[in-house]
């Protein structure tokens, strides 16, 4: 590659070499902040996902494959670049006074949220499957150590051990797929495999068994049934500031790998991977809405959200193979992980604001009387509930409408059904939450953090206003499409 082609390259990667470097250098940088002024690494570490964001922004437009082909811009990785990048700067928002308050004033808990950042972003251009994998694991790894760093606490440690242990053998899942692939087509890349299954040159018994490795190991990532199981352990052991993020973050980055990989490469397997799709999404959505009911922690009770949410973005994927529904498969996938982002960040701000030392203020009852002592509070969960619910004129009702949509112009209206009675059954729990912060007596205690405050107050306005004036959102994502 000489000069003027890796300037290009480097170029048009640009948010993502930002972020890289200003983890590296704030990982220096740290050294010398004193433990009482850990405030500052929290600002340093905004401040460079706020210049890469501004990056992206300023260069929504352009377009352009590079690294020869093993990473592509385009309106898909800069719709997730945004996602990714505002998220970050949310989690900084949530965490600092939290892990004051909890005695985890760490400044290297802000580098890893910026390398974790970096491994979303390359997920987002990723059009080699190599480059899937150094970004499944520049993302996983330091989420692995954020679960745990609460340590000496055991749960955290646990949350830890039990992420790295599924999230290694996924890995390994996902290596095995792409060898497969690999062997089947002679190539890694996402267009070659293209050509040679358009060539007759690919081995397609080979072919489907990468392509379902693949599913599985990214099926892990993003919390798909049967590959949940660290789920609720995980969201309930990790802090809440990263289990806040990793369930935005590590979800969305997944489904940036499986839309990418499944809709630009593989469409031909689409005759085989659609059943399989369809049973996915069906049992993501009926295990995590059912299972919710039981629980009474209200972190256990957003992981099987979480878990059941990854199976309502998982339907805008099952009529993938179909080229005139295709454009809208990725267009309400991506809407969707924007109201879910949202929509979560707002329902994590009031958890984070009501946990106490040693995981109190966590269970139902902790909730009880919420809306007498802080309305403001009260209010944003509501409105976080019922987002969740799919309750209009909620950012999250559209989110449920479009993929809905998407699902009936693919031919597909029993899995419609299906989501549709499940998005029901969880008006219960979710609901529940509203009725303890309403209608029951008690006395909770929750920290005046005025960052939380704006965090939560922000995101709940979004949700109605963005869910009032949509179409401007969905037009860009309906801009993002992969060819």
């Amino acid at each position: 590659m000489n000069l003027s082609n890796a300037s290009a390259s480097l170029n048009a990667i640009l948010p993502l070499v930002v972020v890289i470097l200003w983890a590296c250098a704030l990982l220096l940088v740290d050294l010398f902040i004193t433990k009482e002024r850990k405030g500052l690494t929290a600002l340093l570490a905004a401040i460079g996902m706020l210049a890469s964001l501004i990056i992206t922004l300023a260069r929504l437009d352009l377009e352009a494959v590079v690294f020869n082909g093993m990473v592509t811009v385009d309106g898909f990785s800069n719709f997730l670049t945004v996602l990714f990048l505002g998220s970050g700067i949310v989690a900084v928002a949530l965490s600092y006074d939290y892990l004051k308050r909890m005695g985890l004033e760490k400044g290297e808990y802000y580098v890893l949220l910026l390398f974790t950042v970096s491994g979303m972003m390359l997920m987002a251009v990723a059009s080699d499957l190599i480059v899937v994998f150094l970004a499944l694991e520049l993302l996983s790894i330091p989420l692995y150590v954020l679960a745990g760093i609460a340590t000496p606490r055991l749960d955290s440690e646990e949350s830890s051990l039990k992420y790295f242990l599924l999230g290694s053998f996924s890995t390994g899942i996902v290596v095995y797929g792409i060898a497969l692939v690999f062997g089947a087509t002679g190539t890694t890349s996402l267009a070659g495999i293209v050509d040679a299954i358009t060539a007759g040159s690919a081995g397609m018994g080979l072919l489907v068994a990468g392509a379902a490795m693949l599913l599985i190991g990214l099926g892990f990532k993003v919390a798909l049934v049967p590959f949940h199981m660290w789920t609720p352990d995980v969201y309930q052991g990790a802090p809440s500031s990263v289990t806040a993020f990793m369930a935005i973050g590590a979800k969305a980055a997944g489904f940036a790998a499986i839309l990418r990989i499944f809709i630009q490469a593989f469409p031909a397997l689409s005759v085989d991977l659609t059943p399989v799709l369809w049973v996915l999404a069906a049992l993501t959505m009926i295990l995590g809405n059912v299972v919710a009911i039981a629980q009474r922690n209200i972190k256990r009770l957003l992981a099987y959200s979480s878990i059941a949410n990854a199976g309502y973005i998982l339907l805008a994927l099952v009529p993938y193979g179909q080229s005139d529904v295709a454009a809208d498969s990725v267009a309400s996938a991506l809407f969707y992980l924007l109201a879910y982002a949202f929509t979560s960040f707002t329902a994590w701000s009031v958890v984070i604001a009501l946990e106490q030392v040693e995981g109190k203020g966590l269970e139902l009852e902790d909730y009880a009387g919420l809306s007498r002592r802080y309305p403001i509070l009260a209010l944003t969960m509501t409105v976080a509930m019922l987002s969740f619910t799919g309750v209009p004129p909620t950012l999250g009702f559209l989110g449920k409408f479009y993929v809905f949509r998407t699902l009936l112009e693919g031919g597909f209206p029993g899995l419609a059904v299906i989501g549709v009675v499940t998005s029901l059954i969880s008006a219960y729990y979710y609901l529940r939450v509203v009725v303890y912060m309403y209608m029951r007596e008690g006395e909770p205690q929750a920290i005046r953090d005025p960052w939380l405050y704006i965090a939560a107050t922000a995101s709940a306005i979004c949700l109605v206003v963005l869910g009032i004036f949509s179409q401007p959102l969905f037009a860009w994502a309906s801009q993002a499409m992969l060819h």
